[in-house]
């Protein structure tokens, strides 16, 4: 299509006024809004996501020391106390 021809120019109008009626005005600030609220809830579910994490962690750490306290008492060891 040339840009030059009738089709073209109604086309590109109706394209920026499509897109200024998506993020004119107060749709933009909606928009923004949104975007903060997003980002918001992302930085949420990270802290949750290595919360849980951390808790996986130690719960496998105190199993460890749990089972080397045990190997230690069968095998006679002197295991330094709690």
């Amino acid at each position: 299509m040339s840009p030059f021809s009738p089709t073209y120019y109604i086309a590109q109008r109706n394209a920026e006024e499509f897109v200024q009626g998506i993020f004119g005005g107060d749709n933009l600030k909606h928009t923004e809004a949104l975007l903060q609220k997003l980002d918001r809830l992302t930085r949420d579910e990270a802290r949750t996501t290595a919360a849980e994490i951390l808790k996986v962690v130690y719960g496998l750490v105190q199993d460890m020391s749990k089972q080397t306290y045990c190997s230690c008492l069968s095998l006679g060891i002197d295991y330094p106390s709690r």
